[in-house]
């Protein structure tokens, strides 16, 4: 059965976990390097991307999870996703940098802001209902990456080769196709190691 952490430093970690079992696959809630080793893909969910920054740092995450990244496929969602970004608006560094894309944090307002949106994501359907708290958006792209989902012509969902991203929070409701598709890629993945 395939092994899926969610960095568990912060944010919505019980609801992952209860996505990806849903949706087939064993679920780690991930508080150590260490336990990187035996996962065959990870899911960085929301929370507040600076604050997941500074328990990054503070646990020694950093280059563990980019050396992970390098053959694991990573899923990020709203600040996971931040995280992910090669360029984040307003800031001289970013994190990860796994994702050629450029984001702007807390696009769609503050919390009071929080919505609900009907969104179509490409490879995984047409009526999906899309959380967004606090959530960023994808300003542009590399030309690798793949437009996944567009609300209000701004792009919420992306894909760069083993890497996907969400701007929304798809753990919050009881939608799991968005984990299905993940789950897909981290045996895809699997199988073309093997």
């Amino acid at each position: 059965m395939l092994k899926i952490g969610v960095l568990a430093l912060q944010g919505a970690v019980r609801e992952h976990v209860a996505a990806i079992e849903a949706s087939g696959a064993e679920a780690v809630a991930v508080k150590r390097i260490d336990e990187l080793s035996d996962l065959d893909g990870l899911v960085i969910p929301g929370g507040e991307s600076t604050a997941m920054r500074r328990l990054i740092d503070k646990y020694d995450f950093l280059e563990p999870l980019k050396k992970f990244a390098q053959n694991k496929p990573v899923f990020g969602t709203c600040a996971g996703l931040i995280l992910m970004a090669k360029r984040i608006q307003g800031q001289d560094s970013a994190h990860l940098e796994l994702i050629d894309m450029t984001v702007e944090r807390n696009a769609f307002g503050r919390q009071v802001d929080s919505f609900e949106a009907d969104l179509m994501i490409h490879g995984v359907g047409e009526d999906y209902t899309g959380v967004f708290i606090r959530a960023p958006f994808i300003v542009e792209v590399g030309p690798e990456v793949e437009i996944l989902s567009k609300h209000n012509d701004r792009i919420v969902a992306a894909k760069q080769g083993h890497f996907l991203c969400a701007a929304f929070h798809p753990e919050l409701t009881d939608d799991y196709r968005l984990h299905q598709y993940f789950v897909k890629m981290v045996q895809s993945a699997k199988e073309v190691v093997a």
